[in-house]
């Protein structure tokens, strides 16, 4: 049986208890996840026993992959678990052990095999507020649990996508341990665990990105995968080369994902269509793939603020082209925006504030929500499904 205690946030990084619980998605969520934890200090023994939530039958038990963190003078460790061979749509019980000490149990859920309708979240930016971080996240878990108080699959929250910039200085393990436990804060009271979609950053330089979120070491950060056989989700990543391997590895998603596919999405950090700073590289590298392909929204981060860009396709508003969000509102003071560049004219739009995209996923259309710090909707966008 699995036992344990209820879950609090804010668990403390002692000895070998288990804390800074999370679980990552960085390919098939319908049948993968990754769950990781931390521990103060290495330990000998670290392993997950998970089962379907509600079962009666003895857990399974996976041991982890263990490393200590890179990164200045503070010392933690690392522990992945990568399942496999899940079931779709489906509720595990997890829990953490290392040298006997136990995490709380908690659950996760699969994402669907089937087309189904979903809802996930987006957001940038959580890197140097800490407060504004930690009721960010504290909001994301009354989001998480309002989505599913009624009966409508739509409203159903399956993840959360980080758009980067977690925290100020990538190097440094102490910065990243306080994001973790921060983290910990979107976990629901009956031990949800909000699963989530890592891209990388230009504040997240350095081997730890790596590290947190249970890449190979030396991994370049992007990847592609199938939320319901409909949605196709894709995190690129603008720190390193934009172009060569990457643009080709992205016309090669694109092509082959957009026949097959009603929705196509893609997240990443610079944005190419910004309403503070200057285009990132991916203008030159992406843009032209995204159009060609017809990629139906690109969501951003790194700006700071809160934009909607009109559809664009080759510089110019045009119906049929890409919509781009952003920029990062997860816990970072906010710039004011230029809305006076073409792009973010009406019918597109600019503000600031802490924030976070809600994206509900329809069989007819796919209908963005901004909502802001305290839950006042500040925008609202539907795009429909392409012909």
């Amino acid at each position: 049986m699995l036992g344990g205690g209820a879950v609090h946030a804010d668990a403390p990084l002692t000895g070998t208890q288990p804390a800074q619980w999370r679980v990552i998605w960085t390919a098939d969520p319908a049948t993968k996840a990754t769950v990781s934890w931390s521990t103060k200090e290495a330990g000998s023994s670290h392993s997950v026993r998970f089962r379907v939530r509600g079962s009666d039958g003895s857990p399974a038990e996976q041991l982890a992959e263990s490393g200590r963190y890179t990164g200045g003078e503070f010392e933690s460790y690392y522990h992945h678990v990568h399942l496999t061979d899940l079931q779709p749509a489906t509720a595990y019980e997890v829990q953490m052990v290392s040298d006997g000490n136990e995490s709380p149990v908690f659950y996760f859920v699969t994402a669907p095999a089937t087309d189904r309708e979903f809802s996930i979240l987006h957001g940038g930016d959580s890197r140097s507020d800490q407060d504004a971080r930690r009721r960010m996240n504290k909001m994301i878990a009354g989001l998480v649990v309002d989505s599913y108080a009624n009966e409508d699959l739509a409203d159903d929250i399956l993840a959360l996508a980080h758009g980067g910039d977690y925290i100020v200085t990538g190097t440094k393990m102490k910065l990243w341990s306080m994001w973790l436990s921060d983290h910990e804060l979107t976990t629901a009271a009956d031990g949800r665990l909000l699963p989530i979609i890592p891209a990388r950053g230009n504040h997240d330089k350095g081997k730890p990105f790596n590290e947190v979120f249970g890449f190979p070491e030396g991994d370049l950060n992007y990847y592609g995968f199938d939320i319901g056989p409909q949605v196709r989700f894709t995190t690129l990543n603008s720190e390193t080369s934009t172009a060569g391997d990457q643009a080709q590895w992205l016309k090669t998603e694109l092509k082959e994902s957009r026949p097959t596919h009603r929705w196509l999405v893609a997240q990443y950090h610079r944005p190419v269509f910004p309403a503070v700073k200057t285009p990132g590289s991916g203008l030159k590298s992406w843009v032209p793939l995204f159009e060609k392909y017809n990629v139906d929204l690109v969501c951003e981060a790194d700006g700071h603020n809160i934009k909607r860009t009109v559809p664009i396709r080759d510089g110019k508003p045009d119906e049929t082209g890409v919509v781009y969000i952003g920029e990062g509102g997860l816990g970072v003071p906010q710039r004011t925006p230029k809305p006076d560049r073409w792009f973010l004219e009406s019918p597109g739009m600019a503000d600031q504030g802490n924030h976070v995209f809600v994206l509900k996923f329809t069989k007819d259309a796919l209908q963005g929500t901004c909502l802001l710090e305290g839950g006042t909707v500040r925008d609202q966008f539907t795009l429909s499904v392409r012909q």
